[in-house]
């Protein structure tokens, strides 16, 4: 089983959050979930990323891949 660390959206129309989320990558975007990480909301200022760090690390450590865009999120957040 591919396992990702991705984003699944909530929200309304034009005022989009998402939640950080390890996932089976055949999964769809909001479908199941093994466990929720984070959350992440854009349409603030500055954009609020917040997450688990050890649970990040605990799952890459297993095997998982982040997606693009939450490397780029974690990345910034160091």
């Amino acid at each position: 089983m591919a396992v990702k660390i991705r984003l699944s959206r909530f929200g309304k129309t034009k005022n989009p959050h998402y939640r950080v989320c390890v996932v089976d990558e055949r999964k769809k975007r909001d479908g199941a979930v093994i466990e929720y990480l984070g959350q992440y909301t854009p349409k603030k200022a500055e954009g609020t990323f917040s997450v688990k760090k050890d649970r990040i690390e605990y799952w890459i450590s297993k095997g998982a891949q982040p997606t693009r865009v939450i490397a780029t999120l974690l990345k910034s957040s160091k």
